[in-house]
């Protein structure tokens, strides 16, 4: 089954934006993961929450190729310094439809 790093990021200090996206960008690819979104441009329809500045998806081919690669030694100084320049919401989403009712992409 396929799952989704889902994201909402608030930045409060950008300098490791720059080495973040150059090297996590390839690092996701060579862990078999593929960006389906990473954009500021959020229309919000309903609901009461703040809009996020960033909000991102990541597919992956399963769950244990996604918390593979958030808990690997290469990409943990990537991962703190998001997490010290930023508020992050970062989720784990699973691939499915939980009534059963709807097609799920394979």
């Amino acid at each position: 089954m396929k799952y989704y790093s889902v994201a909402e990021i608030e930045i409060t200090d950008q300098s490791w934006i720059p080495a973040y996206v150059e090297n996590v960008t390839r690092l996701v690819e060579q862990c078999g993961g593929r960006y389906l979104a990473r954009t500021s441009k959020i229309e919000k329809l309903e609901g009461e929450r703040k809009v996020p500045q960033i909000f991102l998806i990541i597919e992956w081919p399963s769950k244990d190729v996604a918390k593979g690669f958030y808990e690997c030694d290469e990409y943990r100084p990537y991962r703190q310094s998001r997490i010290s320049g930023a508020t992050n919401e970062f989720l784990l989403v699973a691939g499915e439809d939980m009534t059963k009712t709807a097609h799920m992409a394979d």
